[in-house]
């Protein structure tokens, strides 16, 4: 699954066939975001997100997706009867790799990587878009739901 402002690296469907063909027990396969248009230093403190809280995080709870980079067995999604299309945003992502886990490996690979639009962190800022996602990421963990609720405001 890709979103429409992502630009596939090459190699990148290669990555999910071998992934899925090296361990038949791995349900949902994702990797972090690479903004493509955005300054410098923000993509030093995107980086440090990924490596300083992300990963770590990861490693405890064990697993994390993003929907905008993701891959899923058809017939996980199938079990998990797809995805639950009542979180209007933030929390979706959590919510798939969560109910992923219960059929297989949900694993999260920095190495596998999508290039995105930086237009969500221009338009909210880092810190807000940072924290919304990390708010909603424990909230679907603790709670199996997404803690904000109010509908999502495109940005462009």
């Amino acid at each position: 699954y890709l979103d429409a402002d992502t630009r596939m690296p090459t190699g990148w469907h290669e990555q999910i066939i071998k992934e899925f063909n090296s361990d038949q027990g791995l349900a949902c396969l994702s990797g972090p975001y690479v903004y493509f248009d955005i300054a410098p230093w923000q993509k030093f403190l995107v980086k440090i997100y990924w490596l300083v809280l992300a990963m770590p995080v990861y490693y405890i709870v064990g697993y994390m997706a993003i929907a905008g980079n993701l891959a899923i067995r058809k017939d996980v999604l199938e079990k998990m009867k797809g995805f639950d299309t009542s979180i209007e945003f933030y929390g979706d992502d959590t919510d798939t790799a969560r109910r992923a886990r219960k059929f297989g490996k949900v694993k999260f690979k920095n190495s596998f990587v999508m290039y995105t639009s930086g237009r969500r962190l221009k338009g909210q800022g880092i810190f807000r878009t940072a924290f919304l996602y990390v708010l909603n990421f424990f909230s679907e963990v603790a709670f199996h739901r997404p803690a904000t609720n109010k509908k999502y405001q495109e940005i462009r």
